[in-house]
């Protein structure tokens, strides 16, 4: 089935040459009629990622209240989101409003660096607000005198710098590749492993590099706030009170909710590159949208229903309105 869309793909759109520096985005394989209805659910799932994350980050910029360590991690979570919506929606978007399914070189380059480097920004924001609940659980009075506004600075720069910068050079050398072979891409934005896929140059540094970084990142956080996660649970096994523990665990479901919808799309979509190559395109393709939009939409869902500040702000904002 895949090898008879990339024919058709190739038949339909007129052929590349090797050194051509457009690529072709795939949208969903076999369902094009279909892409006036499937513009419809799309374009809604984006505006809510959209005014979901603005409506968190207003929350937390107007009301003086909620300027706490916890409140300041929840507000890069928010503001990576809002990016990686950003970053996505014009081509997402455009394949399926018939607008261009072609992307320049350049511009697929710089979507795959925005799109790894948020993808890296947001596991270690989720490790930084593990640390923030395993500080306010573990050690409650101490808890602003570690969390002070000028360490969570240092803290969202150090998460920045590790996110952008370590991939500037696998990012850099796509510019310099030769992209031999059909330049059609198996989703509806740009990847790394995907460009990798259409070279014809020497690709072992970009490879080993990408693999040594996704464990010293993705895989290093998720570790980490595993380890988080079993000191916080010794802690609270140690309160008396029942009522007690319950409470202090009530103020982690956010994050563990907010940890699993980031990681449990990567674990689909690894699994389904690596083994479900029997599979239809339109798998591939639901799998990676599913990584790229699923977590900027839940987690400011998540947050608003479980947190009870937010939530307790936007029912006042609704109810003020209706008055």
């Amino acid at each position: 089935m895949a090898r008879k869309y990339l024919t058709s793909s190739m038949l339909a759109f007129p052929p590349f040459g090797t050194n051509s520096s457009t690529f072709l985005l795939t949208g969903f394989p076999g369902l094009e009629r279909e892409y006036p209805w499937l513009s419809i659910p799309f374009s809604c799932i984006y505006a809510m990622v959209l005014s979901g994350n603005c409506l968190v980050l207003h929350v937390i910029w107007t009301e003086l209240s909620l300027h706490q360590p916890m409140f300041y991690f929840l507000a890069m979570l928010a503001f990576t989101d809002l990016c990686m919506g950003l970053s996505t929606v014009r081509t997402v978007l455009g394949i399926l409003w018939g607008l261009s399914q072609e992307v320049s070189l350049d511009a697929c380059i710089a979507q795959t660096y925005f799109i790894h480097g948020l993808s890296l920004t947001e596991s270690g924001v989720l490790l930084a607000m593990a640390f923030d609940r395993f500080t306010a659980i573990c050690n409650p009075l101490r808890y602003t005198s570690i969390l002070t506004s000028a360490r969570i600075i240092k803290i969202g720069l150090g998460i920045l710098v590790r996110s952008f910068a370590f991939i500037l050079a696998p990012i850099i050398r796509l510019k310099f590749f030769h992209y031999c072979r059909s330049h059609i891409l198996s989703h509806s934005f740009c990847l790394h492993q995907d460009l990798l896929r259409l070279v014809c140059s020497d690709i072992r540094f970009n490879s080993f590099y990408a693999l040594a970084l996704v464990i010293c990142t993705l895989f290093l956080d998720a570790v980490l706030i595993l380890v988080s996660y079993i000191l916080i649970l010794c802690s609270v096994l140690t309160i008396a009170s029942r009522e007690e523990r319950f409470k202090s665990l009530q103020t982690c479901v956010s994050h563990i909710c907010a940890v699993l919808v980031f990681y449990i799309p990567i674990i689909g979509l690894t699994m389904v590159h690596r083994f479900g190559k029997h599979l239809s395109p339109v798998v591939h393709v639901l799998m990676g949208n599913t990584y790229i939009i699923f977590p900027p939409l839940m987690n400011p869902i998540i947050y608003s229903v479980k947190t009870q500040q937010i939530r307790g702000r936007i029912q006042k904002w609704f109810s003020m309105k209706r008055e």
